[in-house]
């Protein structure tokens, strides 16, 4: 069987997953593939707008979502979440740059370090020069990372990644599968674990 993680970094709800994911991997040994998609693009693609734009002006729905987003922060003793002041932040180049650490073999370290200066220590992270500095900060190879994004081959992927979210049915992010099956949300990882268990 397969365990997919399909994210980009700007979600909150995909890093707060990230974060849960390896106990996850650790109770069932099946360890997640992780398949970056650009978010905006799996937006476009299916008419969906972010919870910024879909919850604007609704009286109480936002309020709940931070409710239950600190009961996830507490359930799984999460204590680094910091919202990104920046918040959205355009993702098209980080998420290049997950590509191209992919091909680099340098991807769980760039995703943890992305992750970090998205919701540890947050950072405007789509201006170019922030990007660098974080890279530098994270002892990341900078300049092959930023001309890395550039190369048509690492936008390609992308593009292809995120065409085939949504040919898969992903709608938005984090989105998961197992297998075939589809489950949306950081609260379906519940559901995750327990699809794994018995595909095993």
């Amino acid at each position: 069987m397969k365990a997919e993680f399909l994210f980009d970094f700007g979600s909150p709800n995909a890093y707060l997953s990230h974060l849960v994911i390896p106990k996850i991997e650790q109770r069932t040994g099946v360890k997640f593939e992780y398949i970056p998609v650009l978010l905006g693009g799996v937006f476009k693609a299916t008419n969906n707008v972010s919870p910024a734009v879909s919850l604007k002006g609704i009286k109480n729905k936002g309020e709940y979502q931070g409710i239950e987003t600190q009961r996830f922060l507490k359930k799984h003793d999460i204590s680094n979440y910091q919202r990104n002041p920046y918040f959205p932040v355009n993702t098209l180049q980080v998420m290049r740059g997950a590509i191209f650490a992919k091909q680099a073999n340098i991807f769980q370290q760039y995703i943890n370090e992305i992750y970090r200066h998205m919701w540890e220590n947050p950072k405007k992270m789509d201006d170019p020069e922030t990007f660098r500095e974080a890279l530098i900060e994270s002892k990341l190879p900078a300049d092959d990372i930023m001309n890395g994004i550039n190369s048509a081959e690492v936008k390609g992927e992308l593009i292809q990644n995120t065409n085939e979210a949504v040919e898969r049915g992903v709608f938005g992010s984090p989105s998961f599968f197992v297998d075939d099956d589809l489950y949306f949300g950081k609260d379906k990882l519940v559901e995750v674990e327990e699809a794994i268990v018995s595909a095993n």
